[in-house]
């Protein structure tokens, strides 16, 4: 099933960054609607939802997290990615559990918010279809669980918040229990269509991963730093 063809709202009051984002995803084979403020938004999204939401946080009249928990009354499904001037600010709105699906900082790679809207509307368009691809089984290793499907975690049963980009990060440990991966690894991973990730990226999305997993279990210390070597995934023995 493709993801082309969809439509995708982005709410950004900033029309240069708002018509670079529409011109990308029109160039990707997708439709776009744009708005300048989460009002004007709110009212097109209660007559009919699109298929991804690219919003922005600090908007006009309803700002970006308002509008984030108005939609998630209407669809817990509907792919919502964030784009924000900082990252603080994006930890304030995963606290605040409003099921966001990723976020980006600005300024970032078009090439990249791209390939966010890919991975997020082709899990969508799997979790609508009947079948579950080979690819797409669940992973349980120990007591972490993941469903690359629905891009989802869990430690002894409890879920975690990850982004996508923790997500595929997590996922490409998990899936090699023991093997030593180095951030350049990681950094395809979790960036396939990377223009420029530093190593310093890789490490401030790993710790946020251990903070997540601390918080459904204090104790956990799965992920492992290896001095000059990167990260691998851990299983206690029993």
């Amino acid at each position: 099933m493709t993801s082309a063809g969809k439509v995708v709202a982005v709410v950004e009051d900033e029309e240069t960054i708002r018509e670079a984002i529409r011109f990308a995803l029109k160039q990707d084979g997708h439709r776009s609607e744009g708005y300048d403020d989460g009002q004007a938004a709110w009212d097109a999204f209660a007559r009919a939802l699109p298929d991804l939401v690219i919003l922005d946080i600090g908007l006009p009249r309803l700002d970006g997290l308002e509008l984030c928990r108005r939609l998630r009354t209407r669809s817990d499904a509907l792919p919502v990615i964030f784009v924000t001037s900082r990252e603080d600010e994006f930890d304030r709105v995963l606290g605040l559990e409003i099921g966001a699906d990723d976020y980006l900082c600005k300024p970032f790679s078009m090439r990249e918010l791209m390939a966010r809207v890919k991975v997020l509307l082709r899990r969508a368009a799997l979790i609508d279809s009947t079948q579950r691809p080979a690819d797409d089984e669940l992973i349980v290793v120990g007591d972490l669980t993941l469903d690359p499907l629905r891009l989802t975690a869990s430690w002894k049963g409890k879920p975690a918040a990850l982004t996508v980009t923790e997500f595929l990060l997590l996922q490409a440990l998990a899936r090699r229990p023991g093997l030593v991966k180095s951030r350049e690894q990681l950094m395809d991973a979790a960036y396939p269509d990377r223009v420029s990730v530093s190593d310093r990226t890789i490490d401030s999305h790993v710790k946020r991963i251990r903070r997540k997993l601390e918080a459904c279990d204090p104790s956990f210390g799965a992920i492992e730093g290896v001095y000059g070597a990167g990260y691998r995934y851990i299983v206690a023995g029993p």
